[in-house]
């Protein structure tokens, strides 16, 4: 879910942080910090969060049969 209340703090998706690059996050309050570190000052930003892709669907088991009414 994009807007959990139980979602796990870390700097990438702080609105205190801004990204470097992958692995590096400039904070406000900390400096620089690596991208899965978090600290108490975090602040959610539902904006900043990349949500993972959906899985496609394998149908290639499937069989013509399983198809026909």
């Amino acid at each position: 879910m994009l807007f959990d209340k139980k979602i796990e703090p870390r700097c990438v998706y702080c609105k205190r942080g801004a990204s470097l690059n992958e692995e590096q996050i400039m904070c406000l309050k900390k400096g620089i910090v690596g991208s899965n570190s978090a600290c108490r000052h975090f602040q959610y930003d539902p904006l900043k969060r990349i949500p993972p892709k959906p899985i496609s669907a394998d149908f290639s088991h499937l069989k013509e049969e399983d198809f026909v009414l």
